[in-house]
């Protein structure tokens, strides 16, 4: 179980992130008119995994911001930004930000992405929320890239996930 902070406490998180090198586990999120996605739709393009506590704090904002447009024009690249979020607030966010190369996904039905992606907070106030993650899957589904960000108010290392796609 890894553990990280949130403003310099501990927060225990359920499991850790799947291993570079490993097959990114399957999952069935829901898009913002409710229908539902796989990882296998998006299979042959690579997949960069930017999971988060919600839309609605600064860092995670800015960490789809920046993915939005450092990833966003890439070929055969998704950006897929996971959070417990409602789709319907996710929706807006992304199109109060101007956010089109990002995919919005929530996992609120789905409790077994963060059990399988090792990203569910088990303590502390922001219990039942996912943790600051980043993951990089190729097109073969192999993961490449995996950051468990230590500090939940802290940004991601944009630039390893951006070498990964490289």
């Amino acid at each position: 179980m890894a553990t990280v902070t949130f403003k310099g406490k501990p927060v225990a998180i359920a499991g850790d992130l799947p291993a570079v090198g490993t097959r990114a586990p399957d999952f069935l999120l829901v898009r913002g008119d409710l229908s539902e996605a796989r990882l296998a739709d998006f299979a042959g393009q690579t997949v960069v995994l930017s999971v988060f506590p919600s839309f609605d704090t600064p860092v995670c904002a800015t960490a789809a911001r920046r993915f939005n447009e450092a990833v966003g024009a890439k070929e055969k690249t998704v950006v897929l930004c996971v959070s417990v979020d409602l789709p319907f607030a996710q929706s807006r966010f992304c199109a109060a930000e101007g956010l089109s190369h990002v995919v919005p996904l929530s996992a609120f039905r789905s409790p077994e992405f963060g059990q399988a992606y090792g990203a569910v907070i088990t303590g502390g106030p922001l219990r039942g929320l996912l943790s600051r993650a980043v993951l990089v899957i190729d097109p073969a589904g192999t993961i490449i890239h995996a950051e468990q960000v230590s500090e939940i108010a802290r940004e991601p290392d944009y630039a390893a996930a951006l070498r990964a796609l490289a």
